[in-house]
């Protein structure tokens, strides 16, 4: 098999798991119990005239698909009807169009919102990301290079514990540690700050993101640390870097030409893993720190009843994990070529 046709049936097999979550996720949200039109806007004065318009509103009223009127029991009606008028089509017309539905509590589309809120968490992941890769990536090469040394002892110590630690924890520690240095505790930019220059409110948000991103570093080097020692110690282990270092080559050749390829093999499933899923499983940092970020968004959703939010939050999430193990997979094909025939 070479190299594009692997490429081809993963990225098919990406499509084809997007398909599927795609129809899960409208389904998810229909089969839970209550009216969504009264949880979504919960105010006791609403009459059932404002309910029954509020369904129009946001499209309740129709079936949910075709005929099948027992997932969608709050209003009855014929079954004849065209398919093409009903919650699923429109669902998926309005996928292909970019538009996730209209927000039940800030009667705005849902795209607006989460676009605003993914580019923040975006800035506060991918700081924490690399940060927390390089940091891992090189002390557990040294750990692993230098094994059963006070180094490697120093590194797996402090792995294991930013490890353990819990997010919120530190987040919370964190925060009461830089209140008292005069760091901001919470929010993306001061009070007033959109009257100044550029470089001002520029300096003024990597202020206010350098303690949730410090939190997210802590937490994600320590995982790193720990896989690419115990990664690398199994590659060094093997015959031919034995061979390596009987020809004479450098600590720097072996580590480069043969040991780091194999060795962030495991690395890369871990972070692209992580990747996927720390687009939403920020609302910890998010929360602590107030953070206007999408987990933050989430969280909100779910107390609110906002099925709209809910349900593009987990979609946007969903394909971000699948296109990150899509990207992981290119990348094992790049550093193993054996992945492509096996």
């Amino acid at each position: 098999m070479n190299r594009w046709t692997y490429i081809r049936n993963k990225a098919i097999w990406s499509l084809f798991t997007i398909i599927f979550v795609v129809v899960l996720n409208f389904f998810l949200f229909r089969v839970l119990p209550g009216d969504p039109a009264r949880q979504g806007i919960r105010d006791p004065r609403l009459t059932p005239e404002a309910i029954e318009a509020i369904r129009i509103r946001f499209g309740l009223d129709k079936p949910v698909i075709n005929c099948i009127q027992t997932i969608n029991p709050f209003r009855a009606g014929s079954c004849e009807i065209n398919p093409l008028d009903t919650q699923f089509f429109i669902y998926v017309k309005n996928l292909l169009r970019g538009e996730l539905g209209i927000s039940f509590y800030y009667n705005r589309p849902v795209s607006e919102i989460l676009g605003e809120r993914l580019w923040n968490t975006i800035l506060l992941i991918g700081g924490g990301q690399i940060l927390s890769i390089i940091v891992g990536v090189v002390f557990g090469i040294l750990s692993a290079w230098k094994a059963r040394t006070p180094l490697d002892y120093g590194v797996l110590v402090t792995g294991l514990v930013a490890w353990s630690l819990p997010t919120f924890w530190l987040g919370i520690i964190l925060l009461f540690w830089g209140s008292t240095h005069g760091f901001p505790i919470g929010g993306k930019a001061t009070p007033g700050m959109s009257s100044y220059p550029f470089f001002a409110q520029l300096t003024d948000m990597l202020w206010h993101l350098l303690l949730p991103t410090l939190t997210y570093t802590i937490v994600f080097m320590g995982e790193y640390m720990l896989i690419m020692r115990s990664s690398l110690l199994d590659v060094l282990s093997e015959d031919y870097i034995l061979t390596a270092k009987a020809k004479g080559l450098s600590t720097f050749q072996i580590l480069k030409d043969h040991a780091l390829k194999n060795g962030m093999l495991p690395l890369v499933t871990i972070i692209a893993i992580n990747l996927g899923f720390t687009v939403g499983g920020v609302i910890q940092i998010e929360s602590v720190f107030s953070w206007p970020g999408l987990g933050g968004a989430l969280f909100e959703a779910v107390s609110r009843r906002d099925f709209p939010m809910l349900q593009g939050g987990f979609l946007l999430i969903a394909i971000s994990v699948i296109l990150a193990n899509f990207l992981a997979d290119l990348m094992y094909s790049y550093l193993d070529p054996r992945v492509q025939t096996e």
